[in-house]
């Protein structure tokens, strides 16, 4: 592979468009996004509020923490973080800058504004349409398919932007289909360290920042102190409990930005913290860490591409998986360990369900990185997962092409029986 070909630039396009900055769950603050976005565009702040939103947007945002909201929960108070303190122009950090009295009218605009919340079903998983009103002037915003994707403003009537939405294709956006381990392998082995610098190094910063808070502070069930607590402090613990600590800071409002990978700070987290505490053990340096970090970053989103953004299947087991994948490099693995990690792990683990972000994501987390260091050591004693042992199959695309299918279309039915669920609580 050469810096010229086209899979080369297209890998480093896939690192910068997916490794960027949010602030809190990315549903939530998708939502606060497509809300502030549509005050923006009505001049004023609306007196009703109407929110369309996907089953799987209602399933991820129902139980967490908005940050900057002093600890409201749920889409309406998404709504009306976006409404009262969001700038749209922020994207996924729309509500990282929110004063005091900002957070005191969201109370107030929640207690005096008409809200009503709505579940459809447009034929795509990922859909939020928020249409805000004041008097008889309108604005309606829809974000569809993934978290900045606005495909539709409308004022008093009146396409502003129109974009057609033809099921679940992410345009606009760098071929994902380009990916495959083969090719990510050859990628991060002889890649300019130059051309992911930024976006490597900004992970680093950012998701190092929250999981120190995650371990320092009382988030959720503090799964990060538990495992140290219970197991001690050796590489493999602290590389579960670091991922799991910066998810319950995250899950339960902490105000730190993280870098997400495929539209997910839990899987940013998962796929990036395991592999720096590996890199510290062993005394890598910044070219090794950057390398590692590549490798799982794009394993990551390699496996998403077949499974979607957001479904029942859970996306640390992807992230985990990953995590392997860079921790195999920096002991030393080459790609036929690497490939093995990942398909040992998804053995493993695949059965894990997303039941929205909330404070269990933590332990989904560690026990997904747990999966994904077992699959590294099983390789190194010999041991493996073959072609016909369940899901898996022979070579890891089939087997990644199977976690795809079982993800978005096996377990459709799943998510949405897991949507009932949490709609009739």
């Amino acid at each position: 592979m050469k810096k010229t070909d086209e899979k080369y630039q297209a890998y480093v396009q896939i690192l910068k468009e997916e490794l960027v900055p949010a602030m809190g769950c990315t549903e939530p603050i998708a939502l606060a996004y497509a809300a502030a976005k549509a005050r923006e565009v009505l001049g004023c702040i609306p007196d009703r509020v109407r929110i369309e939103a996907s089953g799987s947007i209602i399933k991820n945002v129902k139980s967490v923490i908005v940050p900057n909201t002093n600890h409201l929960k749920g889409i309406p108070a998404a709504a009306a973080a976006g409404i009262i303190a969001g700038k749209a122009e922020k994207e996924l950090e729309v509500i990282a800058e929110v004063t005091q009295e900002e957070t005191r009218r969201m109370v107030e605009f929640l207690q005096s504004a008409e809200m009503i919340v709505e579940h459809v079903d447009n034929g795509i998983t990922f859909d939020i349409i928020v249409t805000v009103s004041k008097e008889d002037s309108y604005a309606k915003v829809r974000i569809a398919n993934y978290h900045t994707n606005i495909v539709l403003i409308e004022k008093d009537h009146e396409e502003i932007l129109n974009i057609p939405v033809e099921g679940e294709h992410e345009e606009g956006l760098t071929d994902r289909s380009l990916l495959d381990m083969e090719s990510v392998w050859e990628f991060i082995n002889m890649v300019d360290i130059e051309d992911i610098r930024e976006v490597i190094g900004r992970q680093i910063k950012y998701n190092t920042a929250i999981a120190d808070e995650g371990m320092r502070g009382d988030y959720g069930a503090n799964i990060g102190s538990v495992l140290l607590d219970t197991y001690g402090d050796d590489v493999r613990t602290r590389a579960k409990a670091r991922a799991a600590a910066g998810s319950d800071a995250r899950m339960n409002g902490c105000e730190l930005p993280v870098i997400i990978n495929a539209g997910s700070g839990n899987q940013g987290m998962t796929c990036s913290l395991p592999v720096l505490e590996y890199a510290k053990e062993f005394g890598a340096d910044e070219d090794k860490t950057y390398r590692a970090l590549a490798l799982s970053n794009l394993t990551a989103i390699h496996q998403k591409t077949g499974i979607g953004r957001l479904s029942a299947y859970c996306g640390a087991v992807s992230a985990g998986a990953a995590a392997g994948a860079g921790i195999a490099y920096l002991c030393g693995g080459g790609y036929e360990e690497v490939i093995h990690t990942v398909v040992n792990a998804l053995a493993v683990v695949s059965g894990m369900v997303c039941d929205g972000a909330k404070a269990s994501c933590a332990a989904k987390i560690a026990a997904s990185v747990d999966a994904g260091i077992l699959g590294y050591n099983m390789f190194l004693r010999g041991q493996q997962f073959y072609a016909g042992d369940g899901i898996v199959t022979k070579g890891v695309e089939a087997t990644i092409h199977n976690i795809g299918r079982l993800g978005k279309d096996g377990m459709k039915e799943t998510n949405e029986e897991i949507i009932r669920m949490m709609i009739s609580d």
